[in-house]
């Protein structure tokens, strides 16, 4: 015995030696005979304590379930969509030390991403110019109520006056196009003629230039006007507004501490409130309100949307898996079974939403997709499960019939569940750069663990319990047990047809495929007793889509599917607008269009910042800095004190440092029109006696844009950036919307890519020890197709990649090797027939499992369908596009595709490559004799 060891190794190094591929063959079948092994002695175990595993899922989920006092919605919109880590961030943090941005908001503007607590409002006029004095009136007389606004809290009754952002004179920071309407309604009042105004840069009555291409919409110019000169640095030619249709006022709050932000946030609900009171009594107007909360508000408001739809979907999924696990036969029909699995499923996102209130993890409307995933990852095991238990032989026990089930099934299902971690769990990862997709597939991947145990549990209990039924001959739905044929001619004909069902000694004998050293045995029906989707791939679809004359159809459809694909992908748009994922008919939307309509003529205003000190005074520093502003509206201090300079005729060119910057500080910023650059700048002190060093300045910037104002503002950022890394002057640009765009591309593709590197990679190294080379090819190209296909056919929807549809993305991953890799590892491992009976097997082993978890999975997904929200509706259409593609390429593509590509069929080899497991080994026939005592079962070989 001592010599064993030695010879069976040294027999094993001579087989590498000779035949290496052989030799890996054979590991691949030890390895999977001792998994399969593996799992049947775990489904024996279950199978004899069905209590425990019955009882303990459920005990824990309600117990988890508790935990839902914790539940906590985020408040954060920026820190899901915005990504984590990007230059922008950083330069806002430097910005932030130097000017703060809180406080700089009403000269750094933008649309959706203003910092702090601020209520803003477009008005326009349903008919007319809106700067007509009728309309001017309204405006002034909206603007005094809300001024008046007051909102009781702790027993004060707090105004505008208490909480608004306040000037460098104390007082509150209003728009200039209110200074510019009241000061237009004096003069006509005073019967006097008022300055005229300009477009986008206005001359106030203080002499003040103030920009107002963010505050007035919709213009149309009476043409080119006298230049206009001064603080606004304007070097173009002003344009007379000749009409309006819309004004944007906004009013920013403080919000310093805790008492100070929940007063604000109650003056923005009264702000709403008293908008819509005022837009009730002035029919003439159409007001667009919007505040710093509205974006949160309206993106959760999809949750709430979805509820009635959700519980829908629910019961319609119900009612079709009940169908799918019915059938003729009244006591191999397993209805309760369809209800129970997704019970399970239930049981799993309960468990896993209770596990992520305890650890803290926050709600937001993203989440909604998780349920989905747990569904089609949860119906295909269970469905598998169940066609697998209807292929094991009846006469025995439960016991081993659901160690089979385990034996046949488990092994791919596993797989299928490390797919899905693996694609999840990546994107789960601080690799990934965007929060929202991040926790989503953290929340996914920790269900798609939870539902895996408790199929493996609750589910398979359920099975056990209704296989015992199925022993006692009791109907599947009410349990009652089914009399013999003989005891039913004398009932109704209704309770005959409710009562059906085929003993198994109602015959003489019966024809069985059995397969040797195995426990599955196949007892064919007769065609009206077996499922119907079953029939309908056995007798039809099975030997249509292999007919020779299909096959060139369904290779051009193949082909047809990768031309729109490829049309859809070179036509794929980034979607990093936060108003893409609120509800549709919210606030947010209806300002967002309303934005969109009146104010894309220009950029929000950039802040071009220079942060260390520069040699002002030199004149080509002074050239480069006018030369970066050229062909932008500028607010800028250097232009207008060059101007100031110019006019009281001192050199510009050849001051010295002292001179240039006393000039600055005594004269310049003394001056009633030019006070407020004294924000822009900051000295920094030096030695006693010496001028302070200007140590940090800004300059506002706004760019003339088009109807793609988002994509030029990413094209104008890249732009500076790169002119910022060889400019002599040390200068950054920033606006609040640039975190949204900084990087977004990369943050939402990256967690895609690197999820499908990873599964790529873990298909490669399965196939060295576990899984056959070819299907891990045959799955890695389906994998691709599938998402190639998907990412595709959403573009040509109208969707755009943004975090959502990458969500879906991800999970696609996991869905597709669910729908095709059961049928590629059935005709891959397939021996000793041709290539069209190994893919009709195929499809009847999983074709129907896929077929019965498509129509459950896109009827659930239909009531999605009716959500008003864009968020749920880039859900709906990419989930829906990921079902539909996986569908065509497990039961179209590759049955037609397997027929005439590798793997090969070797027929006639010998009997020990037939196969593995029960679908690889020698069909023999098994004639069953009915005796008084017991059956005898006399094998024959076919």
């Amino acid at each position: 015995m001592v010599g064993v060891p030695a010879v069976s190794t040294c027999w094993w190094e001579r087989l590498k030696t000779l035949c290496p591929e052989r030799a890996r063959r054979m590991l691949r079948q030890v390895l999977q005979a001792g998994l399969r092994s593996s799992f049947q002695a775990l489904g024996r175990f279950i199978a004899s304590h069905p209590v425990f595993f019955a009882s303990a899922p459920v005990l824990v989920s309600v117990l988890l379930g508790a935990s839902f006092s914790r539940y906590r919605v985020e408040g954060n919109v920026e820190a899901l969509l915005v990504p984590k880590h990007s230059l922008a961030k950083i330069e806002g943090n430097l910005v932030d030390s130097l000017f703060p941005v809180n406080r700089s908001k009403h000269t750094l503007y933008s649309d959706l991403q203003t910092p702090g607590r601020y209520g803003r409002v477009i008005v326009t006029s349903r008919r007319g110019n809106i700067l007509d004095p009728s309309h001017t009136d309204l405006v002034l007389k909206l603007h005094r109520a809300v001024v008046q606004l007051q909102v009781p809290v702790l027993g004060f009754n707090y105004s505008f006056s208490h909480l608004c952002l306040l000037d460098d004179k104390n007082t509150c920071i209003i728009d200039d196009i209110i200074r510019a309407l009241e000061d237009s309604q004096s003069a006509r009042f005073a019967n006097r003629s008022a300055l005229p105004l300009r477009y986008p840069i206005t001359r106030l009555a203080d002499g003040r230039m103030a920009y107002i291409g963010h505050q007035l919409g919709g213009v149309q110019a009476w043409g080119a006007g006298p230049a206009v000169q001064g603080p606004g640095g304007v070097s173009g030619r002003g344009q007379g507004v000749r009409s309006a249709r819309a004004l944007q006022l906004t009013y920013y709050l403080q919000a310093r501490g805790a008492l100070t932000d929940r007063v604000a946030s109650q003056w923005e609900q009264a702000f709403c409130g008293e908008l819509g009171l005022f837009g009730a009594g002035h029919p003439e107007l159409s007001l667009y309100p919007f505040t710093s909360s509205s974006l949160r508000t309206d993106f959760q408001e999809s949750s709430v949307l979805a509820r009635r739809p959700l519980l829908a979907s629910v019961c319609v999924c119900l009612v079709l898996a009940v169908g799918c696990c019915s059938m003729r036969d009244c006591v191999r029909a397993k209805p309760w079974l369809g209800l129970l699995a997704l019970l399970s499923i239930a049981l799993s996102g309960l468990t896993a939403a209770g596990i992520l209130n305890l650890t803290g993890t926050t709600y937001n409307s993203t989440y909604l997709g998780v349920p989905f995933i747990l569904l089609g990852h949860g119906l295909f095991g269970t469905f598998e499960m169940l066609s697998s238990w209807r292929r094991t032989r009846e006469d025995q026990h439960v016991k081993e019939r659901v160690a089979s089930v385990f034996s046949d099934v488990m092994l791919r299902y596993s797989g299928a569940t490390l797919l899905h971690q693996v694609s999840l769990g990546l994107a789960a990862s601080p690799l990934t750069n965007l929060e929202a997709v991040r926790l989503f597939c953290r929340c996914a991947a920790l269900g798609v663990t939870v539902g895996y145990l408790y199929t493996l549990s609750f589910y398979a209990t359920c099975l056990v319990a209704t296989g015992y039924l199925e022993t006692g001959y009791r109907h599947g739905c009410f349990c009652r047990r089914v009399p013999k044929k003989g005891a039913l001619d004398t009932k109704p004909r209704w309770y005959r047809c409710l009562m059906y069902t085929r003993y198994q000694d109602e015959t003489h004998s019966q024809t069985h495929t059995h397969t040797p050293n195995s426990t599955h045995t196949h007892t064919p029906m007769r065609p009206q007793d077996s499922h119907l989707l079953l029939g309908c791939v056995q007798r039809c679809y099975g030997d249509w889509i292999t007919n020779t004359y299909v096959k060139p159809f369904m290779v051009l459809l193949y082909l047809v599917y990768i031309s729109f694909g490829l049309m859809g992908f070179l036509q794929v748009s980034q979607g990093s607008e936060p108003s893409s994922l609120v509800a549709m008919d919210t606030g947010t939307l209806l300002y967002a269009r309303a934005q969109q309509r009146y104010f894309s003529s220009y950029s929000p205003v950039i802040g071009f910042y220079v942060y260390e000190s520069a040699p002002y005074w030199n004149t080509s520093v002074q050239r480069d800095l006018l030369e970066y502003a050229k062909g932008f509206q500028r607010i800028s201090w250097l232009e207008s004190y060059l101007d100031f300079l110019t006019e009281r005729n001192l050199s510009t060119t050849s001051q010295s440092r002292d001179s240039f910057t006393r000039m600055l500080r005594l004269s310049f910023l003394r001056q009633p029109q030019f006070a407020h650059f004294a924000d822009d700048i900051i000295f920094a002190e030096r030695n006693e006696g010496e001028e302070p060093e200007m140590a940090a300045s800004r300059v506002f910037l706004v760019a003339k844009t088009t109807e793609n104002k988002r994509e030029e503002m990413s094209v104008l950022l890249d732009t500076l950036r790169r002119l910022s890394l060889t400019s002599r002057v040390r200068f950054l640009i920033f606006n609040p919307s640039f975190v949204y765009l900084d990087r977004y591309a990369a943050a939402v593709s990256s967690p895609l890519r690197h999820s499908l590197m990873a599964v790529l990679f873990l298909l490669g190294l399965s196939s060295l020890a576990v899984v056959e080379p070819l299907v891990a090819v045959w799955l890695s190209l389906t994998l691709l197709s599938v998402q190639f296909g998907v990412l595709g056919f959403m573009t040509l929807w109208g969707v755009e990649l943004d975090c959502v549809s990458v969500l879906c993305l991800i999970s696609a991953l996991g869905h597709s090797a669910d729908c095709c890799g059961p049928l590629l590892a059935t005709f891959s491992s397939g021996r000793g027939d041709s290539r069209t009976v190994w893919v009709r097997l195929a499809l009847e082993r999983h074709g129907v499992p896929s077929l019965q978890t498509l129509i459950c999975y896109t009827a659930a997904l239909l009531p999605l369908a009716a959500v008003r929200s864009n968020l749920t509706r880039s859900l709906f259409r990419c989930l829906v596009l990921t079902a539909f593609c996986s569908a065509l390429h497990a039961l179209a593509f590759l049955p037609t595709l397997l027929t005439f590509l590798p793997p090969a069929k070797k027929t006639g080899s010998r009997q020990g490559d037939r196969g593995e497991g029960e679908g690889l080994r020698e069909e023999v026939e098994c004639v069953e004799m009915v005796d008084s005592t017991r059956v005898v079962d006399q094998i024959t070989t076919v």
